[in-house]
């Protein structure tokens, strides 16, 4: 039967360059590896070290069992360290890129994480532009897109579902007369897009018509609380998305214009490096993430 001891004490030796030197490292006496290497290769039926008193030469085949060795003490490390973690308390810092919109949401769930792993700090980057997690060293990155991307080296954790809605302060919606969007071209609008000089919303129709609106919005900003503020001053119409909005809306101080009409869904989602082998702060804030995201105040028909 095989010992992955054997792996490591090869490993070593072949590491250190000898014998000896590798009995030193690991505190075995040199007599025993010898042994221990002479089992192995009488096992496998190969010569993985050529060795007399004068010489110490690792073969071919040796150098190429000892690059498999290396990948395997490395796991074994690494299996090791993940229950050694488990058991230690969360600790260290989480870098997150997030849109600049979700920022506040993500603040309300800061308090309670960070009060429940004293050790552990949050580093945020409010960032509206593609991020590159293994490049800008994001540990997680809280992304909206209408697809998934298909990339074999990041894991995709999908949080919830959230569409951009036509809303509007209440005297304002009252003005919107009809049931499609000819009735918004008379209307004045707010928009979250901050380029080109008109503003295309495309939105689908419960009964999956398509169609779209071309205007020029009396306020541009990619912030979306600065464009639910002058919505909510009875500025204009603004699409915005369902989270960005639902205080307002259950408030009553925002409400639905044609609400028959919304954008394409996007999908709310993690995006990290690996699945196995996170630190613990970074599996645990992961975790928050997704049970705050479960919240139905948040995300959900209404």
């Amino acid at each position: 039967m095989q010992d992955l001891n054997d792996l490591r004490f090869f490993d070593a030796v072949v590491t250190n360059g000898g014998f000896a030197p590798a009995g030193r490292a690991l505190h075995v006496p040199k007599s025993k590896l010898s042994r221990r290497i002479a089992a192995l290769e009488n096992r496998l039926g190969a010569r993985l070290i050529e060795r007399s008193s004068r010489r110490f030469r690792v073969t071919d085949i040796g150098l190429a069992f000892h690059a498999q060795c290396q990948l395997a003490v490395a796991a074994a490390d690494r299996a090791e360290a993940l229950v050694e973690a488990s058991l230690s308390e969360p600790r260290g810092t989480v870098r997150m890129s997030c849109p600049s919109g979700l920022v506040p949401m993500i603040s309300d769930m800061l308090p309670e994480f960070l009060t429940l792993y004293p050790k552990g700090n949050i580093e945020i980057l409010a960032a509206d532009r593609p991020v590159d997690v293994i490049a800008e060293r994001i540990d997680v990155a809280l992304r909206v897109r209408t697809r998934l991307d298909t990339d074999a080296a990041l894991t995709m954790r999908t949080l919830a579902h959230s569409r951009r809605i036509l809303i509007a302060s209440p005297a304002l919606a009252n003005l919107v007369g009809g049931s499609d969007l000819a009735a918004l071209k008379q209307m004045p609008t707010l928009s979250s897009a901050s380029d080109g000089a008109d503003v295309i919303w495309r939105l689908e129709h419960r009964d999956g018509t398509i169609d779209s609106i071309r205007h020029r919005p009396r306020l541009r900003c990619d912030d979306f609380s600065a464009v639910r503020a002058a919505a909510l001053a009875g500025l204009g119409v603004a699409l915005l998305p369902d989270h960005a909005c639902a205080v307002e809306l259950r408030a009553g101080t925002l409400v639905r214009v044609l609400p028959e009409w919304r954008s394409e869904n996007g999908i709310v989602h993690l995006v990290f490096t690996t699945r196995t082998g996170l630190p613990p702060l970074v599996r645990a804030w992961i975790d928050h993430l997704a049970k705050a995201f479960r919240n139905p105040e948040l995300f959900g028909e209404r």
